[in-house]
């Protein structure tokens, strides 16, 4: 997996190898900032899009996003679009710098479907949570891919066993847990530290934006 570069000027992050992927326009963020951020980097001037409009945007946009994730050699940044999404439509979360945001979850994960009654899910068990930007002005920009994955008993207790991966648009890593940039998505674990032991260190998909389980049909790997 390739290493992360970025240029950091008057608020506004570009990846030194982005390949033609934009990455949005973000509030200030000092350099150091980048090797142990508290939250994630917030957007600039965010839209408000109906539930139909941003929709429409990531179906535009979704090939151009899963094309430089798959450039990170992560099987599950090539993989996670033929899992089954758990969002009827993408929806703005505040707590990923509102970028809008789509669950995907694979097989191993499909206790996720059942959201506040889910469990602990198992070992080998993926979710990933794509994500884009649009701004007033109209720009739409690829945004970072988060993982979780739940890796074997005893890999980091204060995760739960889960393994925070964060991929830039043009396929560099930004951090991973225990791994290279691991100071990087730390706040991860104590973000999800905040959803409970009773909920696996999961959140859920807004009530609003949740498939509705009844509708599930069974899936492939």
């Amino acid at each position: 997996m390739r290493a992360l570069g970025l240029a950091v000027c008057a608020g506004l992050v570009v990846s030194a190898s982005d390949g033609g992927h934009r990455v949005a326009a973000q509030q200030s963020v000092l350099p150091e900032e980048f090797e142990k951020p508290k939250r994630h980097f917030k957007i600039d001037r965010p839209a408000e899009l109906s539930d139909a409009a941003a929709l429409t945007v990531y179906m535009r946009v979704i090939d151009d996003m899963t094309a430089g994730y798959r450039l990170s050699g992560d099987r599950s940044a090539g993989a996670y679009r033929t899992w089954r999404r758990y969002n009827e439509t993408p929806y703005r979360s505040a707590t990923h710098g509102q970028r809008f945001v789509n669950n995907y979850a694979n097989t191993l994960a499909k206790a996720y479907g059942r959201y506040e009654d889910a469990g602990d899910l198992p070992e080998g068990a993926v979710l990933a949570k794509d994500s884009f930007a649009v701004t007033v002005s109209g720009d739409v920009f690829s945004g970072p891919l988060f993982l979780m994955e739940k890796m074997p008993a005893g890999f980091d207790p204060k995760s739960r066993d889960w393994r925070y991966t964060m991929i830039m648009p043009d396929g560099s890593l930004f951090g991973r847990t225990k791994g290279d940039g691991s100071g990087r998505v730390e706040f991860c674990i104590t973000c999800h530290e905040s959803a409970g032991a009773e909920n696996d260190h999961l959140f859920f998909v807004p009530k609003e934006h949740r498939v509705r389980i009844h509708s599930l049909q069974p899936q492939d790997e």
